[in-house]
């Protein structure tokens, strides 16, 4: 398994390589050709095509994106992604542990204190059963966050393909790995329950808090001393 690798080639025609007819000449591509060197956060012209992809009528979703670029989307799940749904901190932890330890990541973006990590199909309907079957040690009770898996017959909000530059970088849906080859590396659930169980096993432990008092005598008799004259 490799990660995720940046394409750098110039794209010269529509989506690169699979001349489909469906994505028509939109000029959402030249738009994101002749943006600045792509980076991290910048989606390119192959990623516009490989989201729309994901659409019932990619061309439709691409004429769409050509006239409102800096508009956040709604993609459908299941047939070229699965979205892994959790807790924006809980999330950073698991996307270091990815592309520290592990074999990097898929796209990923953040919306409403949530962050987005595309998966596999498939994804969302594996990783649930596999955390169930963790084993947390003695306490039991899992401590990975409340999650939501969206695959088959959901849908979500993908962040806009471009960002004006009067835009506030923490107003509405944005990205933080964006999609720039035609067909990205996506992990699977097996590699997303790997990141759960490192990320959650390396949050901070609570420490006991320690009294420099005796315990409280529970027996000990208490009087009323506003009474007292």
């Amino acid at each position: 398994m490799t990660a995720w690798k940046r394409d750098t080639a110039p794209l010269s025609d529509p989506p690169s390589g699979d001349d489909d007819p469906r994505f028509g000449d939109a000029d959402i591509f030249s738009l994101l050709r002749d943006q600045d060197p792509p980076h991290a956060t910048q989606v390119t012209a192959a990623g516009a095509a490989w989201l729309a992809s994901a659409a019932v009528c990619p061309r439709s979703t691409l004429s769409l994106w050509d006239t409102r670029p800096a508009a956040p989307g709604v993609l459908p799940c299941g047939s070229v992604f699965d979205v892994v749904n959790v807790p924006t901190i809980f999330g950073r932890r698991m996307l270091d542990r990815l592309w520290t330890e592990g074999p990097g990541s898929g796209p990923v973006a953040i919306h409403r204190g949530r962050m987005l990590l595309f998966a596999c199909p498939g994804t969302a309907q594996r990783l649930p059963s596999l955390l169930n079957w963790e084993e947390w040690g003695t306490a039991g009770e899992s401590p990975v966050p409340p999650m939501l898996c969206h695959g088959t017959s959901d849908a979500v909000t993908v962040p806009p393909l471009t960002t004006p530059a009067t835009s506030s970088a923490t107003s509405g849906p944005r990205w933080v790995v964006a999609p720039d080859v035609r067909h990205p590396w996506l992990p699977g659930p097996e590699v997303m329950l790997w990141a759960c169980v490192r990320a959650a096993r390396s949050a901070p432990v609570p420490k006991a808090r320690i009294s420099i008092f005796p315990p409280a005598d529970r027996d000990a008799k208490v009087y009323d001393v506003t009474r007292r004259r």
